[in-house]
C-alpha cells in the first residue's frame, strides 16, 4: 500500500521550500496539482521531474477514487496547492479523508501558510485565535458576521484584494469601527506589507491605494465578552 504525503508550498519565497519537501516531491511516484501551470513553474526551479495529475475543487469529486486505488495499489503520491498548506481554504480534505476511509496512511509534511506569519505580525493576542478562511461571498454572511461579533479570540480570515474595503466596513459595521485589526499583503514576497489600525484606520487607509495580492485580515476578539 503506498502512502499520500501533504506538502506545503512556498506562498511567495520559492526559498521557503524545505529539503524534505523536495525530497518527496522527487520521490513520490505522482503529484496531485491545484493548478499544473503554478505548480509545474516550482516543479521546474526545483529540478524535480515527477509526473503531475490535475486536482482542484472542480475535479477532485471525479478524480479521488482513481487517486485512492492508485495508493492502495502501491504508489505514493504528494499533494500540493498553488501555495501554502493543501486543505486550508484549498483543496485536499476530500482526498485525506478518502485515504484515511480506506486505510491509506496520509503524512502532512510543516510547511508555510499564510495565517500564522500574520497573526504573529499582527501584534494582537496569539494565544488562543480562531481561523475563519473566507467568508460566505452572500447567503449566510451576515449571520456569520453577527455570531462573530461575540468571539473574544483573535481572529484570522482569507480575503480578494477586491473585496478588502467593503469586508473591512463590515467588520467595523458588526465589531465597531475602534476593534483593533492588521492586514498582510504578499507574505514573503518583495512588497509584503503589514499593516495594523483600527478597522476605521484601515478601512481609510486601504480606500486611498490600488491593493493587490493575497490578503490576511487579523482581527482582535470582543475584549469585553
Amino acid at each position: 500500500m503506498g502512502k499520500l504525503f501533504v506538502v506545503p508550498t512556498p506562498i511567495g519565497n520559492l526559498e521557503d521550500i524545505t529539503l524534505r519537501a523536495i525530497k518527496v516531491l522527487k520521490e513520490v511516484d505522482f503529484i496531485l496539482a491545484e493548478d499544473t501551470r503554478t505548480t509545474g513553474f516550482l516543479l521546474k526551479h526545483l529540478e524535480v521531474n515527477t509526473r503531475m495529475m490535475s486536482h482542484h475543487k472542480f475535479n477532485e469529486h471525479a478524480t479521488v477514487e482513481n487517486v485512492v486505488n492508485r495508493l492502495l495499489a502501491g504508489e505514493n503520491a504528494a499533494l500540493v496547492s498553488d501555495a501554502g498548506t493543501p486543505a486550508i481554504s484549498d483543496p485536499g480534505y476530500l482526498v485525506v479523508r478518502k485515504c484515511l476511509d480506506e486505510e491509506v496512511e496520509v503524512e502532512c509534511l510543516p510547511g508555510a501558510t499564510a495565517l500564522i506569519p500574520a497573526i504573529v505580525n499582527s501584534g494582537l493576542p496569539n494565544d488562543r485565535f480562531c481561523f475563519e478562511g473566507f467568508l460566505p461571498p452572500k447567503k449566510g454572511r451576515k449571520t456569520r458576521l453577527e455570531l462573530l461579533a461575540e468571539e473574544n479570540r483573535t481572529m484570522i480570515f482569507y480575503e480578494s484584494p477586491y473585496r478588502l474595503v467593503k469586508t473591512l466596513t463590515q467588520f467595523a459595521e458588526h465589531f465597531g469601527k475602534d476593534r483593533r485589526a492588521s492586514v498582510s499583503r504578499e507574505l514573503s514576497k518583495l512588497h509584503e506589507e503589514n499593516k495594523p489600525g483600527t478597522l476605521e484606520e484601515l478601512i481609510q487607509y486601504f480606500s486611498s491605494k490600488t491593493v493587490k495580492g493575497e490578503i490576511v485580515i487579523v482581527v482582535e476578539g470582543n475584549a469585553h465578552k
